[in-house]
């Protein structure tokens, strides 16, 4: 079963509305996506974001790390060799975390694939039926509220809520939700690094005082500024998760042994893909920190990798609501049969049962060289 080709494609698929936080407006998936294929012809899929205002990675340079560096070191080696794959990905260059997760899922795909068996249950198994967040992102307060509603209306229980553009009207946009959605609708707030200290403290309070204490607060400060995030851990009531402080096992380590915020929020884009990705589980485990499954923006390919981990790592908390943001879904588009892969229908996500993630074929893959 050895590995015969490694094969890159730009993915793009336009989004229901712009997906807009305090760093960036995206109006679609623009991703690229790797094939894995062994001399057997089963085949591994695997997707990276590029997500150049956090992991630095871009579509042009996620296809030369693969091609360049990757490929003439993982062609021609046996997928039962997977934890010598697994060190070469990682070791083989620094940084490009978003190219170490496609290529790690495109393996851990393959080999659940030879194997036989879905890749949550590869992993050690789990519940097969999780469900997500939704987004609402940054604009006006009518329209987030008008979102919110009809994110509700959809089913949706748990509403993440990015802000960060204005911290003065951050207040007035949860307040004006939080009123406009049923009591038992849970508001996670993301501020994307935007607030000081400072300000995180001071409107958190502010929100609190008001009878609003939120599931949790995502990375109110800038990533490297620690000493803040600790301080607003340990000034507010709301639960602080730890997001683009929290890429690696070593920082991640900082965070719980220093108790720098109340959760970490694990994504295969920003773990280098899933093998740290369970380290960081097991090892927020240890300290008894809870974690949240969380993706960027991507399709169904790698956030189906995602709700497969955690699932096998018992992640209950989920942001993993790229395939309901997009307008299609290129997986179940190009499925003979739909009900092979992962489903994702409103909050609701279904874990396939085939084996791997359950990917044939994926619509509207492009191959390099592709245009700007």
């Amino acid at each position: 079963m050895q590995i015969v080709e490694i094969e890159t494609y730009r993915l793009q698929v336009p989004l229901r509305t712009p997906f807009k936080t305090a760093l960036r407006t995206v109006t679609s998936v623009d991703d690229l996506v790797v094939r894995i294929v062994l001399d057997n012809g089963l085949v591994g899929f695997g997707e990276a974001a590029p997500t150049l205002v956090i992991t630095g990675d871009s579509l042009h340079s996620m296809h030369a790390v693969i091609h360049q560096v990757f490929k003439p070191l993982l062609v021609g080696r046996s997928i039962l060799d997977f934890n010598d794959l697994l060190r070469i990905v990682q070791q083989a260059v620094v940084a490009n975390r978003s190219a170490k997760a496609a290529l790690e899922i495109a393996l851990y795909d393959v080999r659940a694939r030879s194997l036989g068996l879905p890749l949550y249950q590869l992993l050690g198994g789990g519940v097969a039926e999780l469900q997500t967040d939704i987004t609402i992102s940054v604009n006006p307060v009518a329209q987030m509220v008008d979102d919110a509603q009809a994110a509700v209306a959809r089913g949706y229980q748990q509403l993440k809520i990015k802000l960060g553009t204005d911290a003065h009207l951050d207040v007035a946009r949860v307040k004006a939700i939080a009123a406009a959605v049923p009591a038992g609708v849970k508001l996670r707030l993301d501020a994307n690094q935007a607030w000081t200290t400072k300000q995180s403290i001071g409107l958190m309070q502010q929100l609190e005082a008001a009878g609003i204490v939120a599931e949790l607060l995502e990375q109110p400060v800038a990533a490297a500024d620690l000493a803040g995030l600790s301080a607003v851990t340990a000034a507010i009531a709301t639960p602080v998760l730890a997001d683009e402080s929290a890429f690696d096992l070593i920082q991640v380590l900082s965070i719980v042994q220093e108790r720098r915020a109340d959760m970490i929020n694990i994504k295969l884009m920003k773990t280098a893909g899933i093998s740290q990705a369970l380290q960081i589980a097991q090892l927020a485990s240890v300290y008894r920190v809870p974690c949240m499954m969380g993706s960027m923006l991507e399709s169904s390919i790698s956030v189906a990798a995602a709700a497969h981990v955690a699932a096998a790592c018992g992640i209950s908390v989920l942001d993993l609501d790229g395939p309901e943001l997009c307008q299609f879904d290129p997986v179940v588009a190009a499925a003979i049969d739909k009900t092979s892969v992962t489903q994702f229908s409103g909050p609701n996500i279904t874990l396939n049962q085939t084996p791997g993630l359950g990917i044939e074929a994926v619509q509207g893959l492009q191959r390099w060289p592709w245009q700007a």
